[in-house]
């Protein structure tokens, strides 16, 4: 941009003070013509975009291969050649909660399983126990469902025969109702479809809300003198963004392979991508606390290990309460 036109003007536009060269020595803003051309805009989204892509790359490759380096590169005040923590995370976060919309279903169902779903989805000219004998007919099995009732009418019948002290009251008594209905509405293959959508869709919010907390265990668990609790954000930060990096991945190569189609091998392969993805979550941990850290490597990983535990203690019940309300709140 060096052959922007200079205002005529010598007052900043942005602070007001008085500017004698290009750029303002108050605020730093360019003193250039604000009204630009079309050609002005292209080139400059070209240059940010380079500048953003080389920048974007570089800290996607540390932050999957180089556990805590782009973290231990950040508080070393080498920011200007990354993606600031804050930012990176939400853009993943945006890109994870983004991507189950964009990849198309892939239907591998067999003639029988459509029939079944069709039925169910028709209720007012099926009823229930009509699409269970489709399944009947044709494999032998009925139609699986989640919990023990698979309608209201059946909840309703089943509880009128229980004497009162087993019978469903409170909290859990809704809930199977509420599970009741939903049987009632979709298939099995339906539900867990809709609750991996709405899980994903929603982890990224679950994760953002657990990172105060996270950040806080690494505190108590470190020299409180020597690391600040901001040191612990930022570590949990990048953390937290390769999971959402490392899960979005996972999730794209897995369509991709189910994209392929429906065989041994390919499932083979996917069992194999999913302990790779497991694992390196697991392990990735494990190495960045240690390098990020500093401290001797059994010292480092007993930490790591009783980390790993009591997180995964709390997220499970922050996941859990998230999985009833995701239930509770079906559509």
């Amino acid at each position: 941009m060096s052959h922007d036109k200079i205002r005529d003007h010598i007052d900043c536009l942005n602070c007001g003070k008085i500017v004698t060269e290009k750029y303002c020595p108050n605020c730093g803003q360019d003193n250039t013509e604000s009204r630009k051309s079309f050609h002005y805009l292209f080139t400059h989204f070209v240059e940010d975009f380079t500048h953003y892509d080389n920048a974007f790359w570089k800290t996607m490759k540390y932050l999957l291969f180089r556990p805590s380096r782009l973290t231990r590169e950040y508080l070393a005040g080498k920011r200007k050649h990354y993606v600031a923590p804050v930012k990176l995370y939400i853009f993943i976060s945006f890109i994870t909660f983004f991507l189950p919309g964009v990849l198309p279903e892939i239907d591998h169902d067999n003639e029988t399983q459509r029939e079944v779903r069709k039925a169910e989805a028709h209720k007012y000219d099926y009823n229930y126990e009509e699409a269970d004998s489709i399944l009947k007919a044709s494999t032998g099995r009925k139609i699986p469902t989640i919990g023990n009732y698979s309608s209201v009418k059946e909840y309703d019948s089943i509880q009128k025969t229980l004497p009162a002290a087993k019978k469903g009251s409170g909290i859990m008594g809704k809930f199977e109702k509420r599970v009741a209905e939903i049987n009632e509405k979709y298939t099995t293959k339906e539900i867990i479809e809709k609750f991996k959508e709405s899980f994903i869709h929603n982890l990224p919010k679950v994760l953002f809300l657990y990172l105060p907390l996270f950040a806080f265990s690494l505190w108590l668990f470190h020299n409180k003198k020597k690391w600040y609790y901001f040191e612990h954000g930022i570590f949990t930060l990048h953390y937290f963004s390769f999971l959402l990096l490392n899960t979005m991945l996972f999730l794209t190569v897995s369509w991709l392979l189910k994209l392929m189609g429906d065989n041994g091998f390919l499932t083979f392969l996917e069992f194999i991508l999913t302990c790779i993805y497991l694992g390196w979550g697991f392990t990735y941990f494990f190495k960045a606390h240690r390098f990020f850290y500093g401290e001797k490597r059994y010292i480092s990983n007993l930490k790591s290990l009783v980390l790993f535990f009591v997180n995964s203690f709390l997220i499970t019940v922050v996941l859990l309460l998230f999985i009833i309300y995701t239930l509770l709140y079906l559509h």
